[in-house]
């Protein structure tokens, strides 16, 4: 199986942007995590991240016949990108929207996801195991 991780805005600033909130560990911990959390699950995943809503879209785009599976932390996109739920519905490769807080208990606005309706599933509260867990349904599928 092979993944892509695709992360969106300020999570390249994990580990320094509100520890208590998004956790301690790096962006490139996050990434060496998973990559060997798929290593020994007989699969790849590559790690993207941008700030940039038409780079993420980008790789979505590019996501069909290179990736069997896209898990996507949206950032603050996933609150308004209507154009990233649209590459999700296009490409027809599964998706799963990870969150590293609740977004359900933090402020009004974070409780929405527009992208989520391009997703076979949404995980949020668990921090980085998020993405493990996304990664083991996809596997289970």
């Amino acid at each position: 199986m092979k993944f892509l991780i695709l992360n969106g805005p300020n999570l390249n600033m994990l580990g320094k942007r509100e520890p208590g909130i998004y956790g301690s560990e790096s962006y490139d911990e996050l990434c060496r995590r998973l990559e060997s959390f798929a290593v020994a699950h007989d699969s790849t995943a590559d790690c993207v991240q941008s700030n940039c809503e038409g780079e993420l879209i980008d790789h979505i785009h590019s996501a069909p016949g290179r990736y069997d599976a896209i898990v996507i932390n949206p950032g603050a996109y996933t609150h308004y990108s209507y154009a990233i739920l649209d590459a999700l519905l296009a490409v027809g490769v599964p998706a799963v929207e990870v969150h590293l807080s609740n977004i359900h208990k933090r402020e009004e606005f974070r409780h929405r996801s527009v992208t989520a309706p391009g997703c076979v599933g949404q995980i949020c509260g668990l921090g980085v195991f998020g993405y493990e867990a996304a990664m083991l349904y996809v596997l289970s599928r």
